[in-house]
């Protein structure tokens, strides 16, 4: 229950359209809702019902406090909720996920000089598109065909002095040198957006003669080249089920079943089926008509296209807001209706059974993939004689060079499977210059369990090594004051596991579940471990030939950086340039300079001698 802070908070909230966030006691987003009355709508929350969905009673048992912001219209809610959700990804909001994205052919009219790429994502860039396509391999195919017989440029910049190879090869007029028009350019993509709006143009007829006379000639191979080409593009062309006369209508089907929940989308552009997209949800004891209100506001608040109808298998209060919303981003008016009757109810029919069929293909996975990690969490605790489920797990790794750019990973695994937004990377301040794992694990223990109270508490800490590292790091844990999480260390030579306590180690089956599961976060730990090091390696590396510049120190290092970004940049700089460089002056400009432009021998006996000098004093 919310505290009686939150209670009065509740009372004196403002009855105006708006945004409301619930916090839990970490300060964290764990909810995002609008409301036309933000007081009435927050107080639902802590009222006491029976028939309160599961989800709304867990969320409310985490709840510590709740933060609104007020809006002039229920629109500007709509928009600010789905800005929210997708900034903070709430625990308790219905998140998207894609089983597939299908690809769409582009075409970049919003230039002067279009491409057309295929893409996996539409966006409000002004380009057209096409799609989505099933056939992914028709599409390359496409795109090749339309290149072969349209000089389409390929490059992504026409900032050039001279035509690259595809202009010598004939593939491209060069329009980034002025040899093409742009309405002699426009007419090639005048006629490729024909062809992908199933109109017919003379490249069709041009294909068919050639295949055809290619045939006659007996030269088989270049026929089914011209007979592939054609079917390719009938693939992106099909009509594959005829819907309507004509209209683009977005079809949105849903089947749920426990806590499995698959949305489907049909696309229908221009009266044909283009294609579908399909959407799994994790389903917290919603109903069907909360998920599909949700899953609306999500989806279309990204959308680059929206169409003239949406179909939806259940009507909602919002439907009316959905109109406006839809309208307003469209231009013009959009349709949001809940048929009851006729061919767009088989539609709706059409799109819910294939979800069904969806989700019927993912059960057996998901399950598979639930036994596997669930079973394996549960089997840990058992052989490792745990005080609970080990349902937060934190593994630490160290990694450096010889003492040098010392750094420390820690990963987080809950429910058996990585939680890489709780992952975390440490640059170790007191060891750097002289390997010490103990004294490095020292300062990762107090900085992670006696500095970050805000973070929640593990139910398992595992340390990467044997039963010297489990020793070494158990009384830093315990002195920073985590004295009821177990500790455990998992050796690499034959994965032993050392348990506090235990003289003895404990060997797990290679092919048992618990240690693969161990295996899994040890070596996720080591791999952000190692990948932070060699970032930090790669750039002292690049840097430190700097350091053998007289007059140059970390200053005047970093502004060079800064201001000229490469060491290509930095090498080729005038004297005038590097002495505009803040920080720096003609002297040292000129060491810079003149250092660059030295012989390898001259630069190695410079270094060397630097080196000779400082051993000396």
């Amino acid at each position: 229950m919310v505290s009686e802070d939150v209670l009065e908070k509740i009372s004196h909230l403002p009855t105006t359209p708006g945004v409301y966030l619930w916090r839990d006691q970490y300060k964290r987003i764990i909810y995002v809702g609008k409301a036309i009355n933000l007081r009435n709508r927050v107080r639902s929350y802590v009222r006491q019902d029976s028939n309160r969905a599961p989800k709304v009673t867990a969320m409310m048992r985490r709840a510590e406090d709740v933060e609104v912001i007020q809006t002039k219209t229920e629109m500007e809610a709509l928009i600010l909720e789905n800005t929210l959700i997708k900034e903070h990804h709430p625990k308790y909001n219905i998140m998207l996920r894609d089983d597939k994205t299908y690809p769409y052919l582009k075409i970049t009219v919003q230039e002067e000089f279009p491409r057309i790429i295929m893409v996996r994502r539409m966006e409000r860039d002004g380009a057209k598109y096409f799609g989505p396509f099933t056939d992914v391999t028709a599409v390359h195919q496409t795109i090749k065909l339309f290149r072969r017989h349209f000089p389409l440029r390929t490059c992504q910049s026409m900032k050039v002095d001279r035509p690259c190879l595809q202009y010598h090869m004939g593939y491209c007029e060069a329009p980034c040198v002025g040899l093409v028009s742009a309405d002699t350019y426009g007419k090639y993509i005048d006629q490729i957006v024909q062809v992908l709006e199933g109109k017919h143009i003379p490249l069709l007829d041009e294909l068919k003669s050639s295949m055809e006379q290619a045939a006659e000639e007996l030269d088989f191979e270049k026929a089914a080249l011209y007979r592939d080409q054609l079917q390719a593009l009938d693939k992106l062309r099909e009509k594959q089920r005829m819907v309507t006369q004509r209209g683009d209508i977005d079809v949105i089907g849903l089947a749920l079943e426990g806590l499995m929940v698959c949305v489907q989308v049909f696309f229908i552009r221009q009266g044909r089926m283009l294609g579908r997209e399909n959407f799994f949800i994790k389903n917290e004891g919603d109903s069907a008509e909360t998920i599909m209100t949700d899953f609306v506001k999500q989806y279309y608040s990204g959308a680059s296209f929206v169409p003239k109808e949406v179909l939806l298998p259940y009507d909602t209060e919002e439907r009316a807001l959905f109109e406006s919303w839809f309208s307003e981003m469209k231009g013009q008016r959009v349709e949001v209706t809940v048929p009851q009757r006729g061919f767009k109810r088989d539609l709706l029919k059409m799109a819910a059974e294939n979800a069904e069929n969806f989700l019927a293909e993912r059960r057996r996975q998901w399950q598979y993939d639930l036994d596997k990690s669930g079973g394996a969490v549960k089997k840990l605790a058992e052989v490792l004689d745990l005080p609970r489920l080990p349902e937060r797990m934190e593994c630490f790794d160290i990694s450096h060079t010889q003492g040098s750019e010392t750094v420390a990973s820690m990963v987080v695994f809950e429910d058996g499977k990585p939680a890489k937004k709780e992952y975390r990377r440490f640059k170790l301040k007191t060891v750097q210059g002289k390997p010490d794992d103990f004294k490095s694990m020292a300062e990762i223990m107090a900085r992670r369990y006696g500095n970050e109270t805000d973070w929640p508490m593990p139910d398992l800490i595992i340390i990467d090594g044997g039963k010297g590292q489990l020793n070494a790091a158990l009384p830093l844990i315990r002195a920073v004051g985590v004295t009821d999480v177990p500790v455990i260390s998992l050796a690499k030579r034959i994965e032993e596991v050392f348990v506090e306590g235990q003289s003895e180690s404990i060997i797990l089956s290679h092919h048992s579940p618990e240690l693969q599961l161990l295996q899994q976060i040890r070596d996720e730990a080591h791999r952000f471990a190692i990948t932070y090091h060699r970032k930090l390696r790669g750039k002292r590396n690049l840097e430190s030939i700097l350091d053998h510049i007289e007059g140059i120190g970390p200053k005047r290092r970093k502004a060079l950086w800064d201001a000229l970004g490469t060491l290509e940049k930095i090498k080729e700089a005038s004297v005038e340039e590097l002495s505009a460089v803040p920080g720096m002056n003609k002297k040292s400009a000129e060491a810079v300079y003149d250092f660059f432009r030295l012989s390898k021998e001259e630069k190695r006996a410079t270094i060397d001698g630097e080196k000779i000098d400082r051993r000396n004093t």
